[in-house]
């Protein structure tokens, strides 16, 4: 089991006291006096140090007795950045938590799918995080209901049941205990010049019936590799960059969705359009695995710049994230689709698949025509009609048909090492797919490509070892961040991927 950083209570204080932003999510500070939980960044003046007691997670907190703090809004903090470091079981069942499975299938099926029975994910979960499933999952309901409180003209029962709640009563008491306010009470409370539904900072050019919302990250973050490698592999009708915002289709448990991604300062400023209000948790959530908002670039860059050749690079440009995905089948088949081939014909053979077998979708705003094709839905495509050679061709049928029977299963809970060795046992599938499949759609942030073209070019220009093999032996001491130095290392070339589009 981890030992979080919530049982050092000395620096906890120093965190506390030097009001350092870095830490907002990693723990919570409860005050025993006041009976509030606050974020470390909190800009009352600290308690004594007696009187602070420190948790993991918002649910302890609440499960403890304590009350969301209304000057920093702790329940707004961005994701400990852990849940996407690890591959544990804590971890695993943090992502599935995050994505809605425990409203949509129970502990039970939290259970199922991790592969352990309910108590041993209930006993995990509650000696690290101080709180079980369901507490884990009621918390994340209350973030869901105080953001569609305060930024949407919903009426109230819409709100209960789109943030995932049973019953308006459960939603009332719910609301009430953590924020010491009805829901009423926090809607009144939203400024008169933050009408419902126009959150500052928002995404230009705002749809009707869109959701506005502010995704928070933990500072810096480069946006340049980040949107420049969406929007230059952009499958057209699946995503495309427009006024500044990158946006694209969603497909989602119970409908479909068009999201706006426009990165800020301080947040990326979110505008989400769903065909069933249900799915906004889960839309945030792919959203922010999407642009790795739940990163720590601190230790991040604090480790890849202790390698003098690298160290250049991260004073230069800080804050690189990895450049993620909202579906990880859809990506596993576009990394297949790319293989050999320049990103402008991977993007092409992708846009065919769409027209021919995606589900049409009616953007308000034009440009978005496709949810990218499910893996049963290419399952069914007829081999002898996809443009590609023989043998990419077998490699895309298999791929698919794993996918579709759920014999590979690459969702947020997946096993990182073994997901990898069951890709390499595929045919057509090498290190590179294996790894960039790793990298991008499971999340893995050790994730390496030493036989990459364009690493192995940019290394050679660093001086440092430009063969696979010594490469790696070099770039153990970048270790457990490697992804992250792959984009350091791959921001060196003027490839468009690196240019935050204009």
């Amino acid at each position: 089991m981890q030992t979080g950083m919530h049982t050092d209570t000395e620096r906890c204080v120093r965190a506390v006291r030097s009001k350092d932003a870095r830490f907002d999510g990693w723990f919570f500070t409860a005050v025993l006096t006041t009976r509030i939980y606050c974020r470390p960044s909190c800009p009352v003046v600290p308690p004594k140090p007696a009187n602070m007691t420190f948790y993991p997670s918002a649910a302890a907190c609440q499960q403890a007795g304590f009350r969301a703090c209304k000057r920093c809004r702790p329940d707004t903090s961005p994701g400990s950045p852990q849940w996407n470091q690890r591959a544990d079981l804590t971890a695993r069942a943090m992502r599935l938590i995050a994505d809605g499975v425990v409203d949509r299938e129970g502990v039970p099926g939290l259970a199922a799918r991790l592969g352990y029975s309910t108590r041993q994910v209930e006993r995990q979960l509650l000696a690290e995080l101080g709180a079980g499933p369901l507490a884990l999952a009621r918390a994340q309901r209350a973030q869901t209901a105080r953001l569609l409180i305060e930024t949407t003209p919903l009426p109230m029962a819409d709100v209960a049941f789109a943030a995932g709640f049973s019953s308006v009563r459960t939603f009332n008491d719910t609301v009430r205990e953590v924020f010491a306010l009805s829901p009423s009470e926090l809607r009144a409370r939203v400024p008169k010049n933050r009408a419902a539904g126009s959150m500052p900072g928002a995404a230009p050019g705002t749809t009707p019936g869109a959701l506005t919302l502010r995704l928070p990250f933990r500072t810096p973050l480069n946006p340049d590799n980040l949107f420049g490698h969406l929007a230059a592999t952009a499958v057209p009708g699946v995503e495309e960059w427009r006024q500044g915002a990158y946006r694209r289709t969603l497909r989602l448990p119970y409908g479909h969705g068009i999201v706006a991604l426009t990165p800020g300062p301080d947040h990326i400023a979110c505008r989400l359009t769903l065909s069933d209000p249900r799915d906004l948790t889960v839309a945030i959530s792919r959203c922010r695995r999407l642009l790795d908002l739940d990163a720590d670039p601190a230790a991040v860059d604090d480790q890849l710049r202790a390698d003098p050749l690298l160290a250049p690079l991260v004073d230069k440009a800080p804050g690189r994230r990895v450049p993620r995905t909202v579906d990880e089948a859809e990506f596993a088949v576009r990394a297949v689709l790319g293989q050999q081939v320049s990103t402008a014909a991977a993007r092409t053979h992708a846009a065919r698949l769409v027209t021919a077998h995606g589900d049409p979708v009616d953007d308000p705003e034009g440009g978005l025509t496709h949810l990218f094709p499910s893996a049963v839905a290419l399952a069914a495509v007829d081999p002898e009609t996809l443009a590609m050679p023989r043998t990419r061709r077998t490699t895309f049928t298999t791929l698919v048909s794993h996918l579709a029977d759920g014999s590979l299963n690459l969702g947020v809970e997946s096993d990182w090492a073994e997901t990898r060795a069951r890709l390499l046992a595929l045919p057509g599938f090498g290190p590179w797919t294996a790894d960039v499949i790793a990298m991008r759609a499971l999340g893995d942030p050790d994730a390496f490509l030493p036989t990459d073209l364009g690493i192995r070019r940019a290394a050679g220009e660093l001086g440092l070892p430009s063969t696979p093999a010594a490469l790696t032996a070099r770039a153990a001491a970048w270790r457990p961040w490697r992804a992250y130095a792959v984009q350091y290392l791959w921001a060196t070339d003027s490839h468009p991927i690196n240019f935050l589009p204009v």
